[in-house]
């Protein structure tokens, strides 16, 4: 069985390519919000992550001068929650 968070990864690199085809990234577009809540799945690993190591992470992407602003300020807001 597939994993739904590589399914998910692989729709969102299809829709993000400039080499395919308008009618492949509908087909992208429409098995992630019809199949799989609009991209945003959990792996079954997720339960076993370090809780540190997740907010170290949401921290150093936070610093990162690569990250937009408005992806910034949704990590702020995952943080604090």
């Amino acid at each position: 069985m597939s994993n739904a968070g590589n399914v998910a990864g692989g729709h969102k690199a299809n829709l993000n390519n400039p080499n395919t085809s308008e009618e492949s990234k509908q087909h992208s577009r429409d098995v992630l919000e019809n199949q799989l809540d609009g991209g945003d799945v959990t792996s079954a690993s997720d339960a076993n992550k370090n809780p540190n190591n997740v907010q170290g992470g949401i921290k150093a992407a936070i610093n990162n001068p690569n990250t937009s602003a408005e992806k910034k300020e949704e990590l702020k807001s995952k943080l604090d929650s």
